[in-house]
């Protein structure tokens, strides 16, 4: 589903071309891709990518399109991978305050754009990032990972947007509501089961 289809599919649920609430569908669609994206994790829609740090300087600069971290790890000159503990930027501070420099052990959010590292940089150390991205909307670039394999999901929640615009019937969007949240939760039963491993986990069973 690109997003043409996509825009006829609301257009005809809503039975609506009028022309604001047509002009209104790109922000309905984003609306809906921030929510399932904020929710649930998407394998997919992980990258790593390395980022260099600066001597004496504590903050690491995240990617344009970063979301939330799944792991930092320093890269040493052995290509030794030593992970970094996710905490509390209070935590940094107060464990490292002042010009506390050496080999970056911790790091946290500081802000929308970047990481804080404790303690901070001595030299220039190499980090690769694991991160969930934050994909270009289907309305932008035409088509999304969630338009080719989730197309349910992205339609009901988009559906869900566009019916609280317009306040229409509330049993409809109750009925499109339960369909946004039986489509998510199958997309969150396919994130929990990359989790696992069969030959670890055991298979897992359905049913009685």
């Amino acid at each position: 589903m690109n997003h043409s289809d996509l825009t006829q599919l609301i257009q005809d649920y809503c039975e609506n071309t009028e022309a604001s609430f047509v002009a209104n569908i790109p922000r309905f669609v984003r609306q809906a891709e921030q929510r399932i994206y904020r929710t649930v994790t998407i394998p997919a829609l992980r990258k790593v990518t390395t980022l260099t740090t600066t001597p004496s300087g504590p903050l690491l600069e995240q990617p344009a399109d970063f979301l939330l971290p799944l792991s930092l790890a320093v890269i040493d000159e052995a290509n030794q991978y030593s992970f970094l503990y996710d905490k509390d930027p209070s935590f940094i501070r107060e464990a490292y305050p002042g010009p506390v420099e050496g080999l970056p052990r911790f790091y946290a959010l500081i802000d929308a754009n970047h990481f804080i590292l404790g303690p901070t940089p001595d030299a220039e150390y190499s980090i690769e990032l694991q991160y969930q991205y934050d994909p270009e909307p289907i309305m932008e670039c035409g088509t999304s990972w969630l338009g080719d394999n989730a197309e349910s999901l992205l339609l009901y929640g988009s559906l869900v947007e566009a019916y609280t615009y317009l306040k229409g019937d509330p049993e409809l969007m109750a009925a499109y509501s339960q369909r946004y949240k039986a489509a998510l939760a199958q997309l969150a039963n396919i994130d929990m089961r990359t989790k696992r491993d069969d030959y670890r986990d055991g298979l897992i069973r359905f049913g009685g």
